[in-house]
Order: C-alpha cells, then structure tokens, then sequence
C-alpha cells in the first residue's frame, strides 16, 4: 500500500471505530452496516474527509445508514485509560496491510473489521489491542488467539 492508501485506511478504520463507540454497537456491527461499497466509498472519500471532523462525517453516515444505538460500551467497561480512536484506526491499518495479500484494501479492511479478532481488540481491558504486528497477524491467520 501506498502511504495516501494507508492514511485513508488509517482515517476509514479510526471512522468506524468513533461510530461504532458513539452509537456503543461492536465495530464488526458497523463495518457490515456500511458493507463493502460503503468501505470502499469511504476510502475514495477519506482524502477529502481527512479536513472534516469526525464528528461530522460520523453524525452524517448514522444519519444515512441509519445505524442503530446498541448496548456495546467498550468506552464505559474500561477500567483503565481508553485508547484514541485514531490510535485503533492504526492498528487495524497495520494488520490490514499484513495481511491484504492480492485483495483489495476494501475486502480486506472488511473481512479485518468483521472478523473474531475485531471484538477481542475492543476489550480495552486486555492488552490484545497493543499487541505487536506480528502477533496480530498470525492470530487473524490461525482464526483465534494464539498463547
């Protein structure tokens, strides 16, 4: 991936990541909310949407796709220091990029957000979220977590 690939991936990930704590639904909920034409829509769009804030951009797309409240708090079940969306956003772009192989950036990003390894990375109370790369990877591969 080019370096304005991996910022819009980082900016589509980090988008899905503050609606999904802002309307408390799971972050697979919302990526198969915008589904794979919404995902790739978003990538064309991020590079124009990167000056919006996304408060906006997110207000906007809950109102378009209609997107429900849930009862999933991954905010309010902290215990501890809650990560920076963008900071998620980044890590998902890292594993996105291990893992894409010949797939599309859109196929992939969807199938990293909807995938086993997307819940257990919002649990803020583990410490999967900041695990290394390499770790990430070949947990997603080998379709669980790995000891």
């Amino acid at each position: 991936m080019s370096n304005e690939e991996k910022n819009n991936v980082v900016y589509v990930c980090s988008l899905i990541e503050y609606i999904a704590r802002n309307t408390k639904n799971k972050i697979a909920d919302i990526a198969k909310i915008f589904g794979k034409n919404e995902i790739n829509r978003q990538l064309i769009l991020a590079e124009v949407n990167h000056s919006l804030s996304f408060e906006q951009v997110s207000d906007e797309l809950i109102s378009k796709l209609s997107i429900p409240e849930g009862d999933f708090d991954s905010v309010g079940n902290c215990k501890y220091k809650v990560p920076n969306h963008v900071d998620i956003g980044k890590n998902y772009c890292r594993l996105i990029e291990d893992v894409i192989g010949n797939r599309s950036i859109s196929d992939t990003l969807y199938e990293v957000m909807t995938s086993f390894l997307s819940e257990k990375m919002s649990n803020y109370n583990s410490s999967l979220y900041y695990s290394n790369r390499e770790y990430l990877r070949e947990c997603y591969k080998a379709g669980m977590i790995l000891n």
